[in-house]
This record gives C-alpha cells, structure tokens and sequence, in this order.
C-alpha cells in the first residue's frame, strides 16, 4: 500500500514538472518568446556598441589634443584670413531655336 502510495506521489510530482518544462519551452518557442529573446539580444548590442563608441570617442579626443598641443605650440600665430567674395557666375546669352 505505501508502495502504491509513494509510486502515485512520485509519478504525480515527475507530472507536473513535466507539464512545467512543456509549458516553458512552448512559450519560449512562441512567437512573442522569440521576439523577447531577440530583444534582450539586442539591447546587449547596443549596450556594447554604445560602450565601444564611447571608448572610440575618448581615444579620439585624447589623440586630437595630443596633436593640438604637439603642432599648435611649433607653428606661429597665424592671422585669420579674410574670406574672398565669390566671383560672378558667368553665364552665356541663350538663343532659342526659332532664332528670336
């Protein structure tokens, strides 16, 4: 009798955690379970670009005013220059067809 008992218990409990990990996997094979899955897939790569844009923007600020202090201190003040008004478009006389 407790046999028959523990063999009901145990195939009951084996059951349900059956039913559990079916359920789970269903809704992870779903088309709202995939979307989430590649969602969260998603917003990783773009946590890590956006990180290694960040990187590439320090390293560039840091490289530019490394330049900026090496070739601004060598070269003299330089005078603005003034800008040059653009010359004239020049344009030819149009002739129509008919010879007017």
């Amino acid at each position: 009798m407790i046999g028959r008992l523990f063999s009901f218990v145990a195939g009951a409990a084996l059951g349900g955690y059956l039913v559990h990990k079916l359920n789970r996997t269903a809704r992870a094979w779903s088309p709202g379970g995939i979307a989430d899955r590649v969602e969260s897939h998603v917003a990783d790569y773009r946590a890590a670009l956006r990180e290694f844009n960040e990187d590439v923007q320090d390293a560039m600020e840091e490289h530019e005013a490394e330049l900026r202090r090496r070739y601004h201190a060598s070269r003299p003040a330089a005078r603005p220059a003034s800008p040059r008004p653009l010359p004239a478009p020049q344009t030819k006389p149009t002739t129509l067809k008919d010879g007017r």
